[in-house]
C-alpha cells in the first residue's frame, strides 16, 4: 500500500523544523522513526499534507547524562538507548522496558521521543515517563523566535493517542531522572506473543533505606486505561522489610487503581487480574534489583 500525497520537508536545524510546523499547522506531521506514522499513512488512516522529517537534524541525535537526569533527544533510536551502558547504569528502567518494545527491527528505527509523543496507552515508555516523573521538552516558533516549554510526564498524556503537544510543536527531547542510591526498578508485562502489544504491563521502582527496608515504592501500568496509570505504594509499604511485604495488599491496591476496558485480546476482568499479579511481580523484581545494585557498589 502507498501513502497519500504529501509535501516533504527536510530541515537541518530545530529552528527550521519549528518554522515549517508553524507554517503548516494542523496539516503537518513530524517524521522521526516512522514506525507508527508510516503504517498509518499506508493504511490511509492519516493523510497529512506535509511531512517534516527531522532525521537530518544532528542536534536531535544525542544522549546526554548529568548528575540528575538522562536526556534523550528526538532522533535517538530505541536500540541505541537500550545498548547504552552509561544510561543503563544511571536509569536501568529504560533498558528493562525497551526490551519489551516490539521487535529488534522496529527498535532499530523507532525513536524514544516518537513513541512517547504517539501516546499509545500500550506503549512501555509512556509508563516509564510517568513512573520516573520524567519531563517532555517541546520547541516551537513564537513571534518569529524559538521558544521552549517543559511538560511533566504526569501531565503529558491526555487520552488514547492524545498528548500535550501542539500542532506547531516539536518534541525536542525527554529527560528521565537517574535512579537514586539504594534504589531498584523492574518492568514486566504479559503479551500474546513476545513483541506484541501488552495485554497488561507494569513498571516498578523501589527505594530502600540504610537498613534495607522499603522507603518508597511506585508502580505504573500500561494497557489498563486511556493513559498510563501510576500508583504510589509508599504509604502502604514504608518501613517494611521486603520479606514481610503482603503482596496481596499490593495486588489489591493495583487492581483498585486501574480502569481497564475489554477488547478482542482480553476482558476488563482479566486485565484487572493481571494488574495485581504483575504489580506483585514487578515489586519483587525491583527489590531484588535494588539489593543487587547495592551489593555491587560494595564490591572492592
Amino acid at each position: 500500500m502507498k501513502p497519500p500525497p504529501f509535501t516533504y520537508h527536510a530541515p537541518t536545524t530545530v529552528e527550521e523544523a519549528v518554522d515549517v510546523l508553524a507554517e503548516v499547522g494542523e496539516d503537518g506531521k513530524v517524521l522521526a522513526g516512522g514506525q507508527s506514522l508510516i503504517p498509518l499513512l499506508n493504511f490511509r488512516l492519516a493523510a497529512p499534507e506535509h511531512l517534516v522529517d527531522v532525521n537530518g537534524i544532528g542536534a536531535l541525535d544525542r544522549i546526554a547524562l548529568d548528575d540528575d537526569v538522562v536526556r534523550v533527544s528526538a532522533g535517538v533510536r530505541h536500540a541505541r538507548l537500550e545498548r547504552h551502558q552509561a544510561v543503563y547504569a544511571a536509569c536501568p528502567l529504560l533498558r528493562q522496558a525497551l526490551v519489551h518494545v516490539a521487535h529488534p527491527v522496529v527498535r532499530n528505527r523507532g525513536t524514544v521521543c516518537g513513541s512517547i509523543a504517539h501516546a499509545d496507552p500500550a506503549g512501555e515508555l509512556t509508563a516509564v515517563l510517568v513512573l520516573l516523573d520524567g519531563t517532555v521538552h517541546l520547541a516551537a516558533q513564537r513571534a518569529g523566535q524559538l521558544a521552549r516549554r517543559d511538560v511533566p510526564g504526569s501531565d503529558f498524556f491526555r487520552g488514547v493517542f492524545e498528548a500535550d503537544v501542539g500542532a506547531d510543536e516539536l518534541v525536542e527531547a525527554v529527560t528521565f531522572p537517574r535512579l537514586p542510591a539504594r534504589a531498584g526498578s523492574a518492568f514486566v508485562e504479559v503479551a500474546r506473543r513476545h513483541g506484541d502489544y501488552a495485554v497488561c504491563g507494569a513498571g516498578a521502582t523501589v527505594q530502600l533505606d540504610e537498613r534495607g527496608r522499603i522507603a518508597a515504592a511506585r508502580l505504573a501500568f500500561i494497557s489498563v486505561g486511556p493513559v498510563p496509570v501510576a500508583v504510589d505504594l509508599t504509604e502502604l509499604l514504608a518501613g517494611a522489610a521486603p520479606a514481610r511485604v503482603r503482596l496481596e495488599a499490593v495486588a489489591e491496591q493495583a487492581r483498585a487503581a486501574v480502569r481497564p476496558g475489554s477488547d478482542l485480546h482480553a476482558s476488563a476482568e482479566y486485565r484487572r487480574h493481571l494488574a495485581g499479579v504483575l504489580a506483585a511481580r514487578a515489586l519483587q523484581e525491583a527489590v531484588a534489583d535494588a539489593r543487587d545494585r547495592r551489593d555491587r557498589r560494595r564490591e572492592p
